[in-house]
Order: C-alpha cells, then structure tokens, then sequence
C-alpha cells in the first residue's frame, strides 16, 4: 500500500517531512480511515508520515474556560475526560456514538474533522460548540474557525505541509445546555442517516441564544438558522418545540442514498430536533450517559524505545520477542499473518467493519486490518495464540466451550479478544457491558445470545 514508512518523534521533525514531501505524503495517525482509503486505492501514496509517536499532541486541557483537545487524542480519550463530559456534552456523546470500541480506542477527533464527511459524527457537535482548529506547517500556524474549515464534501481548507495541531471550544457555561443525537441502522458501526447537535444558552427557562447544527442532509454540516432564530426569546414548550423541528426541515436539502430517502429525512429530522429539545427543556440532556462506558484499553498506548527507522519491525508478540523484516509496507493484520505465522487472527472485511481481526497492541483491543505494521515497533502484542496461559484455557475460552458459543468459528478469535480485555477492564460485566464490548465483532452466523452468554459467565467465575 505504501513503499516508505517514516516515523518521527516530534512536531518540528514532522513538519519538516510534509514541507520536504510537498504534499506527496500522506499522515496516518489512528489509520481507521487512511487504511481503508489506501485498500481501496483512493488517494495513494508512496510513502507514509506517521505522527503516532507524537507525545505531545496526546492532550485534552481546560484552561480559562477554553477545552483545547490535540491532535492525537482519541475518541476515548474524549469519553474518557471530565473536562468533555462536563464542558462538551454534545461532544462526548458523538464520540461514543463512532463506530465501536476497537475504533474508539484508535481513531482520533482531528482525523475525524479532517476526513471532512457529512456524516461525520464529531463536526457537528464541534461546529455548535463554535470550535476552532489550529493548523500548523514549517511556516506557522494558523487558526481557523470551523464554520470556514469546510469548503464541501471530503474538502477542507487545509493546505500541503499542514496539519491539525489543536481543537480549541468555549467550554460549556452554567446557563448553556447541549446534546448531540444521532439516527443509525444499528447501534454500533453505523454511518449516520442524520446527527444533530443542540447548544441553547438559557436565561432562567427562556432561550437566549440557540445552536442547532445538522448532518448528512447537505454537502457539509450545516445550521438551522430558521429554528435557531425561532426559538430565541421562547421558552421551550411542546408546541415551541415541535415548530422547531419543522423550521429546521426548511434549511436543508437533503438527498436519496443507500441510507434513506429525502423524505425520510426530512421527516425524521423534525421528530428528532423536537425530542432533543424537550430532552433540553427537562435538563435530561445527560440521560444514559455511562459513569464508566467501556473502552477496551488499559496501560500504555505508545511503545516504549525508539522509532521505527525504516527496516526491521521488533515487537513483543504473545511474550516474546519477535522480528518481522518485510513488514514496513503492510497493514498489521498482514504482518501477524505471512510474517509471524499466527493465522489465529482472521480477516474478515480488511475495512474494520467485522472485528474478526481484533488482536491487543500496548493495551488496546484493536482492529488489526487498520494498523500499519510499523506502529507496533517496539510495542506489545497479543494475539488470540497468546490467550490461554500455556495448557490452561483464559476463563472466557472455557466460558465458550461451556456455552457452545461457537458456529464456524471464523469471528471467534476476534469475540474472544475484546471480550477478554472486557474481563480487564470490568473484571464482572453485565449483559449490557458485554454488548458494548463485542459492538465492533460480527458473527456471521447470528450466534451472538451463546457468546454474550459465555463473556457474563466468565466475569461471574472469576
């Protein structure tokens, strides 16, 4: 997929590569969307500027009321700060609404922006957040806000040699509320068929000023300025809200595609800018959020030792220690197959869609289809080979066999290694956490009530 893989370990050093590459590189930092892209052949490129060993852009701070989130934070990173949950709700609930654990654990907030999708589920919070991104190159930086960062569909003002530094918003005030809300096929793993996001600024029970912002149903995230112009001066009564929702249908055009039809759209976004006004009314903007939602991540995320320099991958693999000469060019799932020899890992979509593939890098459950091989230089590695301890089953390996939670076979290496970093992080997990946790696994054979079965189980004899 890419000839040259390069590494560096600091900002300057990577700025000075995309200057020196003119625009010939591309960035991967979570690789969740760059993988799938290059798999495909859109944008190709012969080499890879890899910003994953930049500590310094690994943050997410408050300060004088500003929440400043780098550029290699996480969407974990952001369900798991309190600075997020408590200053940008609305924020907080879209990163937990993309894609599933084993993304969330990886993908980052910028890359989200910066792959510029109307159906993008952080743009829309952070547009009504009234956020910002810094952009920075060899030259400089440069702020901009992101209501001017878009300029259509998968485009951005970004230019060659830069790239997104800093996500800076106005943390939420006491007298402001926001929610973020969003219409999937499915709970997990779902493209949007639209997301809105509310911030409204109260005086007592009367709005002051109002923020509605809508996805998927224009080229670029958009405002509704017709409901945010409406409700200013209205208290949020049933009837002020369900005109709401009918004015927000008056500011955008959506289209048909594989997800829904215009109409459809249309008419689901008034019944959803009616409900999470009410839901704002009441002050249940917050109902259901998780005092401890699921991550299957724990440790260290970056490896320890130096860069990778271009030649040999040395990893610890399944305790020990391993070294793949031909890998730089590959995906991980690719390495761990043709150059570990450790098949046990499957491919199932090669897009991160299936979670067949789902192996443990320094601490994270991840899907190793959107990993390049580099990224585990110097870092752990556990594959479902390194599962049981010797001759004795993990107890979620024997919880399966209990429970015969298994059919072909061919997700459950995947199911087995987020359901046992599940046992890590919530050593006794209900149904509910166990539902979370195996989001990202398919089971082509619709076996899902054994094996949520086992992973309950498992948790109970331990």
């Amino acid at each position: 997929m890419w000839q040259t893989y390069l590494q560096p370990t600091t900002l300057a050093e990577t700025l000075q590569l995309l200057e020196q590459h003119a625009g010939a590189a591309r960035l991967v930092a979570g690789g969740t969307d760059v993988l799938v892209e290059l798999s495909r052949g859109i944008k190709p490129t012969a080499t890879l500027i890899d910003l994953s060993r930049l500590e310094q852009l690994k943050y997410i701070r408050q300060h004088d009321g500003t929440i400043q989130i780098g550029g290699l934070a996480t969407h974990n990173d952001v369900v798991a700060a309190a600075a997020c949950v408590e200053g940008a709700l609305p924020l907080a609930q879209a990163c937990w609404e993309v894609g599933a654990p084993q993304i969330r654990t990886r993908g980052t907030v910028a890359g989200n922006l910066i792959t510029a999708s109307p159906a993008n589920d952080t743009i829309t919070p952070l547009l009504a957040l009234d956020a910002a991104v810094v952009l920075a190159s060899a030259a400089g930086e440069r702020v901009v806000p992101l209501r001017e960062f878009y300029l259509g569909v998968r485009r951005t003002v970004m230019q060659p040699g830069e790239l997104l530094r800093e996500i800076r918003l106005p943390a939420l005030r006491t007298n402001q509320r926001g929610l973020f809300l969003k219409l999937g096929l499915r709970r997990a793993q779902a493209i949007a068929v639209i997301n809105v996001a509310f911030v409204l600024t109260l005086d007592g029970d009367v709005v002051s000023a109002a923020s509605i912002t809508l996805g998927c149903l224009a080229p670029t995230i958009v405002h509704a300025p017709s409901a945010e112009s409406f409700l200013v001066g209205r208290r949020l009564t049933e009837a002020v809200c369900a005109r709401a929702g009918e004015l927000a249908c008056g500011d955008v055009r959506p289209i048909d595609d594989l997800r829904g039809s215009a109409g459809y759209r249309l008419a689901t976004l008034a019944s959803l800018v009616a409900h999470g006004l009410s839901r704002i009314a009441a002050g249940t903007q917050a109902e259901g959020w998780l005092s401890a939602p699921i991550l299957l991540e724990n440790g260290r995320h970056q490896p320890a030792g130096a860069a990778f320099d271009g030649t040999t991958i040395h990893a610890t693999i399944n305790g020990q220690p391993r070294q793949l000469i031909s890998a730089h060019a590959k995906s991980l799932l690719d390495a761990l197959r043709d150059d570990a020899g450790l098949t046990g890992t499957k491919e199932g979509c090669a897009e991160g869609e299936c979670g067949a593939c789902t192996v443990w890098l320094n601490g994270q459950a991840v899907m190793a289809c959107l990993v390049p091989a580099p990224q585990a230089h110097n870092g752990t590695l556990t594959t479902i080979e390194g599962l049981a301890d010797g001759d004795e089953l993990h107890p979620l390996q024997a919880a399966f066999i209990k429970h015969a939670a298994v059919q072909c076979g061919y997700c459950i290496p995947g199911m087995l290694m987020a359901g046992a970093k599940l046992l890590e992080e919530e050593p006794h997990p209900d149904h509910a956490q166990a539902q979370v946790a195996l989001s990202g696994n398919i089971c082509r054979c619709t076996g899902y009530r054994k094996i949520l079965d086992a992973v309950v189980d498992a948790g109970g004899a331990q």
